[in-house]
């Protein structure tokens, strides 16, 4: 077969060094980045004790907020759940009963509200659709790790900001 261009070259195999045949040279540059990543600065951060810095439009953890009175401001509207993309968001709506009128604020409230940690992808959609600024993302807070999957379901429990008292001195 011919080759289509006459552009080849023929290229002769050279006879290697002693220092080339012994690595050496390759041993020196391997020692020398070496002994330049020991005086670079640290990219370990011991995160118990330090924590590293984050962006302004970082997002956290979410949590459910509730209104001046105390009562929890989501409504079930499910707009949040719609706008998941990682449909990460589950909700039950119920009907308030009497007596309940100071825990939420409108007739209709979440029974049961859960975000599975390992499905959300902490966009911040569902802030954003929220009609009654009823849940955020946390901008001081990381989910932390857990060993079962089932702990990164959070449920009311977790997701509600609890009660604010009032204390008078």
């Amino acid at each position: 077969m011919e080759p289509l261009t006459n552009r080849r070259k023929n290229v002769e195999k050279l006879p290697m060094t002693f220092a080339e045949r012994a690595y050496l040279p390759a041993i020196a540059q391997g020692l020398g980045i070496t002994i330049k990543h020991f005086f670079k600065k640290k990219a370990t951060v011991m995160y118990p004790e330090q924590t590293r810095e984050r962006s302004e439009i970082w997002r956290g953890l979410h949590v459910l907020k509730r209104d001046e009175k105390g009562a929890e401001r989501c409504t079930a509207c499910g707009l949040c759940a719609v706008a998941c993309p990682a449909e990460a968001i589950t909700m039950t709506a119920g009907e308030r009963k009497a007596g309940e009128e100071h825990l939420y604020r409108e007739e209709k409230y979440a029974v049961t509200y859960e975000v599975n940690m390992l499905r959300c992808i902490f966009c911040g959609l569902c802030e954003e659709a929220c009609p009654k600024a009823a849940i955020f993302l946390q901008d001081d807070k990381l989910a932390p790790a857990r060993f079962e999957r089932d702990e990164f379901i959070y449920g009311k429990d977790r997701l509600v900001e609890p009660l604010k008292t009032t204390e008078t001195k």
